[in-house]
């Protein structure tokens, strides 16, 4: 059963109503032609509540654009959505190709800005990896009936690799649900390398923007200890939950969450807009033991107003920084991770409260 347009419908009831099930959810997959966009792939993604996302298969299949209802939920960048052959790789240049979007994958063996390991690579290593350039193979999109359920899926496989050294392959599914206003990230991450160990360090850099983000909108989350990553000192995680007016002057905030999980080991926090129509939020929610730190942007700039809320296996800090505070990973030959990451809506006051409630 789906629930829509405020009732629950069977299959065969929906199948009376409709020529295709495009009519209420589906996928499509089409080509940018013009500017430096120019032959970039695109899938867009919807089902049936207003929620469509707009995924980048030659960007490891990172969502470049969501909407709800018409309404933006995260921040788009000046410099669109590149293909991967825009990228480079030095210093600060990933920020040339970073379109914002509600989810940017960095990693998959470095987060953070540009430094060089002398542990591992002794290599300088660029502004948060290269996980967000790599195109995607054996890309497949599908819709399907699963019993009474109609799925709406995306998937493909990357690799990060370079001879005699890294080889990480990242197995991506993204899955929405008709009728429910909510998708999921599921990823699997292997370390394909016969001999070697590899640092493993992932975080998804989610980017929401206006008019989610306004003066007044609040972050909702229980934090057992927050940090301000600028000086390494705890705060009270109060100063992180409040949204200010764009102002002239870039002055970044980054703090770094260790949140309180559920009786079910899952860990959420929301962002909320409590003017915006009767209430609008956008939640996360996931398992602490797959990504036991929450990382947290705040970029109040006129042009460039956007938050990060970052939930990671480790810090925005780099390699130097996880390895001394003991949240440096790796993976040995042949082990895989798993990850699972649900993000959806909060529509109306009364969701707004329940989900504050719960936490």
């Amino acid at each position: 059963m789906a629930e829509l347009f405020g009732r629950r419908w069977s299959r065969d009831e929906l199948l009376d109503h409709v020529g295709d099930m495009s009519q209420l959810a589906g996928a499509r997959r089409s080509h940018l032609l013009e500017g430096p966009e120019a032959g970039a792939d695109v899938i867009e993604l919807w089902n049936g509540t207003g929620l469509a996302l707009t995924l980048l298969p030659g960007r490891c299949l990172d969502i470049a654009a969501a909407q709800y209802r018409g309404q933006s939920l995260c921040f788009r960048s000046n410099t669109g959505d590149l293909g991967p052959a825009f990228y480079e790789p030095k210093g600060d240049g990933w920020l040339r190709g970073f379109f914002g979007g509600l989810v940017v994958t960095c990693g998959l063996t470095f987060v953070g800005h540009a430094e060089t390991d002398a542990q591992e690579e002794n290599t300088e290593l660029g502004l948060h990896g290269r996980a967000s350039f790599l195109p995607a193979r054996e890309v497949a999109v599908e819709t399907r009936w699963e019993g009474g359920q109609y799925v709406v899926e995306a998937r493909g496989r990357m690799r990060e690799a370079v001879v005699f050294g890294t080889d990480l392959e990242l197995e991506r599914r993204i899955r929405l649900n008709l009728g429910e206003r909510k998708f999921t990230l599921h990823d699997r991450v292997t370390n394909r390398n016969r001999i070697a160990r590899a640092p493993f360090m992932l975080v998804y850099h989610t980017n929401p923007g206006f008019p989610l983000l306004m003066e007044g909108t609040r972050l909702l989350l229980k934090s057992r200890r927050t940090t301000d990553a600028m000086t390494g000192q705890a705060v009270d995680p109060q100063v992180a939950v409040h949204v200010s007016a764009p102002g002239n002057l870039a002055k970044d905030a980054v703090y770094i969450h260790d949140l309180e999980p559920g009786a079910d080991g899952r860990v959420q926090v929301a962002l909320v807009n409590d003017h915006l129509g009767s209430g609008l939020g956008l939640y996360w929610r996931y398992r602490k033991s797959e990504l036991p730190l929450l990382n947290q942007w705040q970029h109040f700039t006129k042009g460039t107003y956007v938050t990060g809320i970052e939930p990671g296996n480790c810090t925005v800090l780099g390699r130097r920084a996880n390895r001394e505070g003991g949240t440096l990973q790796h993976l040995a030959p042949g082990e895989s991770r798993e990850f699972s990451l649900e993000m959806g809506i909060l529509d109306g006051a009364g969701e707004i409260r329940d989900f504050e409630r719960s936490l």
